[in-house]
C-alpha cells in the first residue's frame, strides 16, 4: 500500500509531456504538445497533450486523463503498478515488502503473466554469467559473434540450460503455478504422459520488452547443428504477448528514433543488436513474423521516415518488396538499403566495424519506388507491353502513397524514367486510387441492415475526404477558365464549399454515412446564409459525437516536410494549387460510386418486376450507365457495373 504523502510527491514531480513522451512521438504546439493517439487507429495527429493542466485528449477517440490514466490505459498497470513506474522514473523511494506466496496466489492471472516472464529474464541472464554451461555454451555464443558484455547487459540476454525441467522446476519453487508458466509458454505440459518441459532448453534467450520495458516474451536460438530442431522458437501468443503487435528492441531504440525522427527496420534480433553495438540505435525488427500494419503504427508514434534494411539476395529483396506497401499504405516515407549478396547488418558490421557500416547506410539509402522502377525497367528493353505493364506496376506503388504532394514528387519523377508523359502516369495513378477506393466504399462490411453507415463506424473514404476538404478548405477561392459562346476568355469564382454543396444538390446526391451527411447539410445552410463556412460552429457543437468526429477530421490535413524536398533541389506544388483538382477528382469519385450503385439497385428491382417497370429500370440503368463512362473518362477509369 502506498501512502497518500508518497503518492502526492510521485504527482507532483510527473511531467506528463515527459512520461507520454516516453511512448508516443510529441510535437510541441503552442502551449500543448500534439502527436498521434496511441489508443486508436490514425493516420495524423488529433492527441494533445498539455503540461500546464497535467492531462491528454485524444479528440478522435476521446480518450482523456491524467498522467496515472494514460499508464493505466497504455500499459494496462494496475493503478499502484502506474504509481510506481511513475516512482522509478521519478527516483522516488517507496517501501515494498516482498511478496509472500499467499499474496502471488492472489494476484490477477495477467499479473502473474508479466511477474514470470520478468522472473525468467533475470534466471537466464544470471545462468549466461553465474553458471559454468552458461558460460562456456551461451556467453560464448554471445562473444563470438561480436556482442560486448554492455550489450549483452542492456538487451537482457540470457542462456536456457539443456536440461529437461530446469527452469520449470526452480520457477515452481519460486512459488509459480504451473497454469501461469504453461500460459506464457515458458513451459510446454504433455497431457498424455503428464510431463512438462521448458520451451527454450538449449538455447541463447532473447527476451521481448514492451515499450515500458516489461517482459512480454522470448525469442530463443538453438546453438546446435540438431537438423530437426528450429533455428528460433518463439513465445506462443497470450494476454501480454501477441508477436504481430511487438517490435523487438523498441524500447531500446525509441528515444533514439524520434530523436533522428528515422527508423532503420532489420530482419532480425541479432542484427538489432549488432546495429545498435554500432552506434545505429534507432534499429527495430518483427518478432518472428512479417510486418504487420500493427507493427507499423508502432513505429509511426515515433517518426514516419522508414529506411528498410534486408539482404541483398533475392529472398531479402522479396521480403522488402512485401514490407514497403504495407508501410507505403500507413502512411511512411519509404527508403531502402540493400547490403551485398550474401551480407546482412550483422556480418557487415562484423567484418568492416561500425564506422564503415554507417558509411555505407549514408552513402546507400536508395528510394524505394525509383529503386524498384530501375530494377523493373532493365529487363524492358524495347519490349512495348511489358512497357506498359511496368507503367501500371509503378502507378499501382505510387498509388499507395497516402501524401498528395509527395505523390505528384513520385509522378513527375517516374514519367522521367520510363520516359512517358507525366499526363500518362498521372491517369494510371488515378485509376490505380479510384478502384482501391471502389472497392472500399463498395464493402459492406461496416454497414447496417438498412443500408445505412453506422455513425459510430468509419465513414468511406471518398466521403470522409470530401468533409475534409469542407471543413480544411471550404473557403478557398478556386478560379476556372473558360471560353464563353462568343469566343472571350471567361473566368468563374467559387469557393471548395460552393462547388461541392451545388454539385451534390444538382445532383441529388446525399453522403451515405450520417455524420458525414450531417456536415453536408450544415455547409449547405451555411452557404446559402452567408457564403461561407464557419468551422467554430462544429467544433462548439454541443454533440459529442459530431465534434469528436470533425476534430479528428479536420486535424487530417495534408502534410509534407517541403524544407527536405528543397534541399534536393525539389520544389513540389503548393497545396492550394492542386485543391481544384482534389476537389474535382473526389466529388467525380464519389459520384461514380453512387451512381454504381444506383445501377446495381435497378438491377436487382428488375427481378420481378412488370415489363412496364422492366422497360423503365433499363432505361434508368443505361441513363445511369451513359453518365458513369463520362465520370470514368474524366477520371481516367473504366466503370464497370457489376452484375449479380
Amino acid at each position: 500500500m502506498i501512502d497518500q504523502e508518497t503518492i502526492q510527491r510521485i504527482m507532483d514531480a510527473a511531467r506528463i509531456e515527459e512520461v507520454i513522451g516516453d511512448f508516443v512521438s510529441l510535437k510541441k504546439r503552442g502551449a500543448n504538445h500534439i502527436g498521434c493517439c496511441p489508443f486508436h487507429n490514425e493516420k495524423t495527429p488529433s492527441f494533445y497533450v498539455s503540461p500546464s493542466k497535467g492531462i491528454f485528449k485524444c479528440f478522435g477517440c476521446g480518450e482523456a486523463g491524467d498522467v496515472v490514466k494514460f499508464l493505466i490505459k497504455h500499459e494496462h498497470y494496475t493503478y499502484p503498478e502506474a504509481l510506481r513506474w511513475l516512482a522509478d522514473k521519478y527516483h522516488i523511494e517507496i517501501k515494498e515488502e516482498e511478496l509472500s506466496d499467499e499474496e502471488k496466489q492472489r494476484q490477477t492471472e495477467r499479473d502473474g503473466l508479466f511477474h514470470v516472464s520478468e522472473f525468467a529474464q533475470k534466471y537466464f541472464a544470471d545462468l549466461l554469467y553465474n553458471d559454468e554451461m552458461g558460460r562456456a555454451v551461451g556467453l560464448s555464443y554471445f562473444h563470438g559473434r561480436g556482442l560486448s558484455d554492455e550489450i549483452i547487459k542492456r538487451f537482457g540476454l540470457g542462456f536456457c540450460l539443456d536440461e529437461w525441467s530446469n527452469f520449470t522446476d526452480h520457477a515452481l519453487k519460486a512459488g509459480y503455478s504451473d497454469s501461469v508458466l504453461e500460459k506464457t509458454g515458458l513451459t510446454i505440459y504433455k497431457e498424455d504422459t503428464g510431463k512438462k518441459y521448458d520451451r527454450f532448453r538449449g538455447r541463447v534467450m532473447f527476451p521481448i520488452y514492451s515499450i515500458s520495458g516489461r517482459v512480454l516474451g522470448f525469442s530463443g536460438r538453438v546453438l546446435t547443428s540438431e537438423k530437426q530442431a528450429a533455428k528460433y522458437v518463439n513465445s506462443p501468443d497470450s494476454d501480454i504477448y501477441n508477436k504481430s503487435r511487438i517490435l523487438y528492441g523498441l524500447y531500446q531504440a525509441r528515444t533514439a528514433i524520434s530523436k533522428a525522427d528515422k527508423c532503420y527496420l532489420v530482419e532480425g534480433n541479432v542484427d538489432v543488436i549488432s546495429m545498435h553495438q554500432s552506434g545505429v540505435e534507432n534499429t527495430v525488427a518483427s518478432c518472428g513474423t512479417s510486418l504487420t500494419t500493427e507493427q507499423i503504427r508502432l513505429i509511426k508514434r515515433y517518426t514516419s521516415n522508414v529506411t528498410v534494411l534486408y539482404d541483398g539476395d533475392s529472398a531479402g529483396i522479396k521480403a522488402a518488396l512485401r514490407a514497403i506497401d504495407l508501410l507505403f499504405a500507413e502512411g511512411m516515407h519509404v527508403r531502402l538499403v540493400l547490403f551485398p549478396d550474401g551480407e546482412d547488418p550483422d556480418s557487415y558490421a562484423q567484418k568492416y566495424g561500425s564506422t564503415k557500416l554507417q558509411e555505407f547506410l549514408a552513402t546507400h539509402e536508395d528510394n524505394f519506388i525509383m529503386y524498384k522502377t530501375r530494377v523493373l525497367l532493365d529487363g524492358v528493353k524495347d519490349d512495348p507491353i511489358r512497357k506498359a505493364e511496368l507503367v501500371s506496376e509503378t502507378a499501382r506503388s505510387i498509388a499507395l502513397v497516402t501524401d498528395m504532394l509527395e505523390r505528384s514528387e513520385y509522378i513527375r519523377q517516374c514519367s522521367y524514367m520510363l520516359k512517358v508523359s507525366e499526363e500518362v502516369l498521372a491517369t494510371a495513378v488515378a485509376k490505380a486510387m479510384g478502384s482501391a477506393r471502389q472497392k472500399a466504399a463498395e464493402s459492406g462490411e461496416r454497414r447496417a441492415e438498412n443500408g445505412e453507415w453506422r455513425a459510430d463506424a468509419p465513414p468511406p473514404e471518398v466521403e470522409r475526404h470530401l468533409v475534409q476538404l469542407l471543413l480544411n478548405y471550404g473557403n478557398e477561392p478556386l478560379s476556372q477558365t473558360f471560353i464563353a459562346e462568343d469566343g472571350s476568355q471567361q473566368e468563374t469564382n467559387y469557393t471548395v464549399a460552393q462547388i461541392i454543396v451545388s454539385e451534390l444538390k444538382g445532383e441529388q446526391l446525399s453522403f451515405s454515412h450520417p455524420l458525414c451527411q450531417r456536415v453536408l447539410e450544415q455547409c449547405d445552410l451555411m452557404v446559402e446564409m452567408a457564403g461561407k463556412i464557419d468551422t467554430t460552429r462544429f467544433i462548439d457543437s454541443a454533440d459529442d459525437v459530431l465534434r469528436t468526429f470533425c476534430a479528428a477530421v479536420m486535424m487530417d490535413t495534408y502534410s509534407l516536410c517541403e524544407d527536405s524536398w528543397r534541399k534536393k533541389g525539389i520544389y513540389p506544388p503548393k497545396i492550394e494549387d492542386a485543391l481544384l483538382q482534389d476537389v474535382s477528382d473526389s466529388l467525380n469519385t464519389f459520384k461514380a460510386i453512387r451512381i454504381a450503385q444506383m445501377i446495381q439497385e435497378r438491377r436487382e428491382r428488375l427481378v420481378g418486376a412488370s415489363e412496364e417497370d422492366q422497360m423503365q429500370l433499363l432505361a434508368e440503368i443505361k441513363q445511369y450507365s451513359d453518365i458513369a463512362r463520362q465520370i470514368g473518362n474524366a477520371l481516367g477509369l473504366v466503370i464497370t457495373p457489376k452484375y449479380n
